[in-house]
């Protein structure tokens, strides 16, 4: 099979009109995507996306067409073959390495690409993502991540035996999820830019659908978000409470914020400043606990990454599916979250990372951690509709994925509708 072409579709929702996915930094999203099809000369396409939030996402396409030249002639035996040097043929061409490196809008659309061509390979296979990981060996897995700046904290060789370590008791760890599905945690409820009254429904709404953690938005003013929280704090009972200040805060104002916010008791404090801040973030968490500390959403790498951790910075990793270079860099965060013991609770606030992050974490229970002690999956609850295989919530627990592929095929009607600027959609909203 042999990758034929590669096209780009710049996908927009104007979900700025409801507010929906609004934060202290993103007062007005719309949630959008720079999608990729890898066409091939068999009946099988891989599909991926990067997450954008309107704005930009022209440019993020504009990165994935530059690699374009990098993919299209390519059999997928032949990368599947070595994914760890295809990777790296996206993230170390000598010129446009110049525009990361391995950060930014070239990250972004490396991962989309990547992310396709893991897609392929699992559609080829007939199998979901989270399946075909796991059925590689240890040393099959390790092969495909580029351990580059970070054999430091981690090398192949210790790779291979966290992964041997976690073998046993493989098969028993997936049935339970498949009769019980993993954690979940919504976001939906409590959007900043909803107010006092749709907030309280919303997280009334969350319970009853079997959901028993829920995170709030915080970051704009503190006094606003005690009111907030008290009211979420009230509704929830017993169930968690999580907070999330979307980097909008200095060290100095985190800390600050977080000495009122504490009395709601909240699990973790979220992106309490810059993502790349790492001795700012291990600042943050002394001062907070035993209120945890989580980041990743907007991490760029895993050299990043691996700082974070060997800093004592953070308690929960946020690995993002589409911010990181593809599926080959999460397993290198993976594996050095499970060196240094920070459960991974994915991000999946937008459009399609629900159906991305589902994979990886059924993965990381069933390859890699072994344990659910500590570790929910973020869930948000819209434009689920325009995927042909969309990750499904029941009992506020995530179900297992059973289609072939990466889950992030779109609907052909979807793509077109929403196309900007002259989908039906946007050509009537731009008039």
């Amino acid at each position: 099979m042999r990758i034929t072409d590669l096209t780009v579709h710049d996908v927009r929702f104007p979900t700025s009109a409801t507010r929906a996915g609004s934060d202290a930094m993103h007062t007005n999203p719309d949630y959008s995507a720079a999608y990729v099809v890898l066409e091939t000369d068999a009946d099988l396409a891989g599909h991926g996306l990067a997450f954008t939030i309107g704005r930009g996402t022209e440019v993020v396409g504009a990165g994935i067409r530059a690699l374009a030249p990098l993919v299209i002639g390519r059999s997928l035996e032949g990368v599947t073959g070595d994914m760890r040097s295809f990777w790296r043929s996206l993230t170390s061409d000598d010129q446009l390495r110049w525009l990361g490196p391995e950060k930014g809008v070239m990250q972004m659309a490396t991962a989309a690409v990547v992310n396709a061509v893991w897609d392929l390979w699992a559609k080829s296979a007939g199998v979901p993502l989270w399946r075909l990981l796991a059925d590689l060996s240890p040393e099959e897995l390790v092969s495909t991540i580029d351990f580059r700046y970070i054999e430091d904290a981690l090398d192949p060789d210790e790779a291979v035996d966290l992964l041997r370590v976690a073998v046993p008791g493989r098969d028993d760890r997936v049935r339970e999820l498949i009769e019980h599905g993993y954690p979940a945690y919504t976001t939906s409820a409590a959007w900043l830019g909803y107010d006092d009254a749709q907030v309280d429904m919303l997280v009334r709404e969350a319970l009853a659908e079997g959901f028993r953690h829920v995170k709030m938005k915080v970051g704009v003013d503190t006094a606003a978000d005690a009111r907030r929280a008290e009211t979420i704090h009230a509704a929830l009972g017993g169930a968690s409470l999580m907070m999330d200040a979307n980097q909008v805060w200095g060290v100095d104002e985190a800390i600050s914020a977080m000495a009122e916010l504490g009395r709601f008791d909240p699990w973790w404090i979220e992106e309490p400043t810059s993502p790349d801040d790492v001795l700012g973030h291990a600042r943050i968490r002394e001062a907070v606990a035993p209120i945890a500390v989580a980041t990743g959403e907007h991490v760029q790498n895993r050299i990043v990454f691996k700082q974070l951790f060997q800093a004592d910075a953070i308690d929960v990793c946020q690995i993002d599916a589409c911010r990181v270079g593809g599926v080959n860099e999460v397993l290198a965060i993976m594996l050095m979250a499970a060196k240094f013991g920070v459960p991974v609770c994915p991000h999946a606030g937008g459009v399609g990372l629900c159906e991305y992050v589902q994979h990886l974490a059924v993965f990381d229970y069933v390859a890699v951690s072994t344990s659910l002690e500590g570790r929910v999956v973020e869930w948000v609850d819209h434009l689920h509709e325009h995927f042909v295989h969309p990750a499904r919530v029941s009992n506020g627990r995530y179900l297992v994925p059973t289609a072939p592929g990466y889950s992030i095929e779109m609907h052909p009607a979807s793509l077109e509708e929403y196309a900007y600027p002259a989908g039906p959609v946007w050509d009537g909203l731009l008039r």
